[in-house]
């Protein structure tokens, strides 16, 4: 090592921090442990099995939930289940020997798939499938589709009558009986205690699909799990999608260095981090759940960006004389801390998101920050000492010098950049950053929790799914969306009257709202038994006030709405869908309600049911999002504060970082994307990942300013070493991810477009904003503002030589 830098200075082998000394001095066994780990977590990251969970999804400490899991065991499932329509195409109806001879077949294979609670699976050819009628024998009733049917003209008759006498029509049979539906309860975990996996369910629905469709039959399929196995189905164009943001991000890092071998070197460190980071999964015992797909594209995005500032500092130094390894250790000596409180930002980012109260998100937090601890290593440390050994084409480092006199000729737009820290530039600056501001306050104001659109809003409108939801929804009463209310009661309470007469005045009430298509609960059962035990009269449709009489009704509910011992009713509430709005409005009926009704001989509880959950989901999400932003923007000013040792400097860095999330969120508000579990992690990572680029630009300024220089040539400065690159960087990856707006999958494009519109607002924060902010509140000594407005800025060269 006997070349010395550019200005001819000897370069001292001992200098530098103990890192910098143990990192560049043990560099073959720092590249022998890399390559053996990246070995082992490449092995490990074969074995990813990806999956989703129902139960991750749910907030299990909300009340919502704590009430289902206490009465889990009394429920017969309405959380996890499938609907499975059956359509008869052409003329004709359901009530055709080939229909209902296919109808069985499906039946007997859903029967055997895996995961379904074989005993709660409801069909028309399904014992618990019965019609009930008064005649003038007394009450008669059987199957809906009888032991002896034969498929003669007779016995559809005899069908017809029955699914009309048992009060299916609009539940298990369309109103205009031209389909039927399988009722398909899932267990999440088998016999075994093995985790249901959606993706081959979803596959083996699917080949159920190919099998019976023909012109005469059509298959539509709705449920939890089939969204998700359209999301695990549709990975490999995701991680396609994320190959084409890959190829993009490489090619503009390459037309910037002209270097193959150092753009290769930070593209392959930012994979080695995602294939240890995906390595320690299975490890963990976690699973790649659709909704954390993104995370690894994330860490490969903050890797290109750090990555990026490294090869690039290595690249000017060389440019200037350096030996590669003293640029490596020059570059490494000025932006390693700097790099490892991004990073810390970053982390902080993934790991708030732990205090949402979900599982998969936690899950999501872990595995995330993991990825960003693992940066430190492998972009931080790993780059700078593979470029060491490999430095850079000579070519770059001729291109890297031509760049430092361009820049210092005044014609460049690095030095339209540095007008911003004028006095009249920054105001006009900081007023339209207010301008947006307020106008971004008030446009968050109507973003909405949970989902805004009918149907799975992860999928496109056209999707197979939400087109099958689309048919359900106009050929039925009863949507896949559900709000079970339970009533808690003594045993054998459930029946009596007093408890019944609220349960009935409920049902009115939630029968006149907005959203509420239908409901059904053993008072209305009563009501219609008491009619049929008085020869039909529809003027007994009433509770009856005799208990021998509510006791005879009981005997007909199914489980399905009290359970053995007649403590615990279900109040089932069929909604039109489960958009936020909706979910909002009924679980608030039904609270009022129930403060007003609860006594010790019943509890209106909520609640179960998939649009249960969701509401609950809902609940947590809103709560979550703004004490999550401030944990994250508390956690930011601290890492900024303990780096600059300067509030002045972190408020210059911490502004343009807000002015980015009200405009996100303004920007939701916009697409509408309503904020909840697949969107609450971009809204928070959004935070830890903008402050890279603020402080690899105030990193050197503030240096430079430390070192004498006033406030535009130190931004001039900080421009040629880190503010070239936080520009291609925020275009590159904006860039990048803008292509997910193709993806198929909604989710997917929402949150490309989301994330290319910050990685463009922070990089614009940083080398606009945060110029405009200094001016104003890092204001250098009296005799250096004097000099800075009496001659012009030293070269940047020489202004660079002093770093």
């Amino acid at each position: 090592m006997n070349t010395k830098p550019h200005d001819h200075a000897p370069f001292d082998p001992h200098s530098g921090n103990r890192l910098e000394r143990l990192v560049f001095g043990y560099r073959k066994a720092l590249l022998a442990f890399c390559l053996l780990v990246t070995v082992l977590l490449g092995w490990q990251a074969s074995h990813i099995v990806p999956n989703a969970s129902f139960d991750g999804m749910l907030p299990m400490n909300h009340p919502y939930l704590q009430n289902y899991l206490a009465e889990r065991k009394k429920l017969v499932s309405q959380a996890n289940s499938l609907r499975i329509v059956v359509e008869h195409k052409g003329n004709g109806s359901i009530l055709d020997p080939h229909y209902l001879d296919t109808l069985r077949h499906l039946n007997d294979d859903v029967f055997l798939l895996p995961g379904v609670v074989r005993g709660q699976l409801k069909s028309l050819w399904t014992p618990s499938t019965r019609w009930t009628a008064v005649t003038e024998h007394g009450f008669e009733g059987g199957t809906v589709i009888p032991d002896d049917y034969d498929g003669s003209a007779a016995a559809l008759a005899r069908v017809r009558l029955n699914i009309e006498r048992s009060g299916e029509v609009g539940q298990l049979v369309a109103r205009d009986f031209q389909s039927s539906a399988l009722l398909v309860p899932l267990a999440e975990r088998d016999e075994n205690g093995k985790e249901l996996d959606y993706a081959a369910l979803s596959q083996a629905l699917e080949q159920l699909r190919a099998r019976y469709h023909s012109d005469s039959i059509e298959l539509h399929i709705t449920g939890f799990a089939k969204v998700a196995g359209d999301l695990l189905d549709g990975l490999t164009q995701v991680l396609a999608f994320f190959g084409l943001a890959a190829a993009i991000v490489t090619a503009i890092v390459y037309w910037y260095t002209r270097c193959i071998r150092s753009t290769l070197l930070v593209v392959t460190c930012s994979l080695v981090a995602v294939v240890w980071q995906l390595g320690l999964l299975p490890l963990l015992g976690y699973t790649l759940d659709p909704y954390a797909v993104l995370v690894p594209f994330l860490v490969f995005a903050i890797g290109m960006s750090h990555g990026a500032q490294k090869m690039n500092g290595i690249m000017q130094d060389i440019g200037r004389g350096m030996d590669r390894l003293v640029a490596a250790r020059f570059t490494f000596r000025r932006l390693f801390m700097a790099g490892f409180t991004a990073l810390a930002c970053d982390a902080v980012g993934f790991a708030v998101l732990m205090m949402l109260d979900i599982q998969a998100i936690r899950r999501l937090a872990v595995t995330a920050s993991l990825g960003v601890a693992i940066l430190v290593i492998t972009n931080l440390i790993l780059l700078p000492v593979l470029l060491s050994y490999t430095g850079v084409s000579a070519r770059a480092a001729r291109r890297a010098a031509r760049a430092d006199q361009q820049i210092g000729d005044g014609r460049t737009l690095w030095t339209f950049l540095c007008k911003f820290t004028e006095p009249r530039w920054a105001v006009a600056t900081i007023g339209v950053a207010v301008a947006l501001g307020g106008y971004g306050l008030y446009a968050s104001r109507l973003l909405q929790v949970g989902d805004l659109d009918a149907g799975a809003p992860e999928l496109r409108p056209q999707s197979r799914y939400n087109l099958d939801n689309s048919y359900l929804t106009q050929h039925y009463s009863t949507s896949s969306d559900v709000l079970v209310i339970m009533v808690r009661t003594p045993v054998q309470g459930a029946m009596k009257l007093s408890v019944l007469e609220r349960v009935d005045d409920l049902e009115w009430r939630l029968r006149q709202m907005d959203g509420v298509e239908t409901t059904q609960s053993v008072a209305s059962l009563a009501r219609q038994t008491a009619v049929g035990m008085n020869e039909g009269n529809p003027r007994w449709y009433e509770l009856q006030p005799n208990q021998a009489a509510l006791n005879t009704a009981s005997s007909r509910a199914p489980r399905s709405l009290v359970n053995a011992d007649f403590s615990l009713l279900q109040l089932q509430v069929y909604l039109t869908d489960h958009k936020a709005a909706t979910l909002r409005r009924v679980s608030a009926a039904v609270e009022a309600f129930a403060k007003e009704n609860d006594g010790p001989d019943a509890q209106f509880l909520l609640a179960a049911g998939n649009a249960g959950f969701e509401a609950a989901t809902n609940a947590v999400v809103e709560k979550s999002n703004h004490e999550m932003l401030l944990l994250v923007y508390a956690a930011v000013l601290v890492l900024a504060y303990v780096t600059f040792r300067d509030w002045r400097a972190v408020a210059c860095a911490i502004l343009p970082l807000m002015l980015t999330s009200i405009l996100a969120e303004a920007l939701m508000v916009w697409l509408n994307i309503g904020l909840k579990v697949a969107t609450l992690p971009v809204v928070a990572l959004g935070v830890g990942i903008g402050i890279d680029y603020a402080l690899y630009v105030l990193s050197i300024m503030l240096q430079q300013m430390r070192l004498g220089l006033p406030l535009a040539p130190a931004y001039h400065c900080a421009l040629l070493f880190t503010g070239r690159v936080v520009m291609l960087t925020g275009v590159t990856l904006a860039l990048g991810v803008a292509t997910w707006a193709l993806s198929p999958i909604k989710f997917q494009a929402d949150m490309g477009v989301l994330l290319a519109f910050m990685f463009i607002v922070n990089m614009i924060g940083a080398l606009v904003l945060l110029p405009a902010l200094a001016r104003f509140l890092l204001k250098p000594p009296a005799q250096q503002v004097q000099a800075e407005q009496a001659a012009p800025a030293p070269p940047l060269k020489r202004a660079a030589s002093s770093i």
